[in-house]
């Protein structure tokens, strides 16, 4: 994290699987660590580089997950400052120690359970996107003309979009973020009065 904070190379983005805000599923998990200790390496990481996209690998539906262990799982993500979720449902593989455990959750359920995650994963993102608004970040433009767009990412994994502009294939621009429209922060380079506000996409 030290490096990363010190570094103008190392990409604001680091991806931190959790896989259940529950300490009682991830004993039944056998992951070596507890939710307290999660979130102080987030409250860690976030203090030292506040810019920082963070996303969590979680997963609901494992044998014993009780309605309580989920909505623990969802106070703990919602609370959380990360920027999204990857959201997996349990499902049972041959000759793994899960699958002889009781409680299974009903398929139906974990489906329900996964939805509900991804729809907070939806506000998590939108609510990071939001702090970039009329900030000015970097960002590495991609070649694909989409519907008239160049989209690109920055260093904190923020996806966004700009007038196609060739000259800008696969290089680097400063864009002062504007608005946010369908899940890309839109705006204008630098130096430039090329915007992207008025632009549907």
């Amino acid at each position: 994290m030290e490096f990363t904070a010190n570094n103008e190379k190392m990409c604001k983005h680091f991806h931190i699987p959790l896989q259940s805000g529950s300490t009682k599923i991830l004993r039944l998990m056998q992951r070596r660590y507890k939710t307290e200790d999660y979130y102080k390496l987030i409250q860690k990481a976030k203090s030292l580089i506040p810019e920082l996209g963070i996303g969590v690998d979680v997963i609901v539906g494992f044998p014993g997950e009780s309605q309580n262990d989920f909505n623990e799982t969802h106070s703990f993500l919602r609370d959380l400052p990360v920027s999204y979720l990857h959201v997996f449902t349990y499902s049972e593989r041959p000759n793994t120690k899960a699958i002889e455990m009781p409680n299974p959750v009903d398929v139906q359920e974990r489906r329900r359970r996964n939805n509900v995650l991804r729809i907070l994963s939806e506000k998590k993102k939108n609510a990071f996107y939001k702090e970039m608004l009329n900030q000015e970040i970097e960002v590495l433009f991609e070649a694909e003309n989409d519907n008239g767009l160049i989209k690109g990412f920055s260093s904190n994994y923020v996806r966004t979009g700009h007038l196609f502009t060739p000259e800008l294939v696969n290089k680097f621009a400063k864009v002062k973020i504007k608005s946010i429209n369908d899940g890309i922060c839109l705006g204008e380079i630098q130096g430039t009065k090329k915007s992207i506000d008025l632009i549907a996409c």
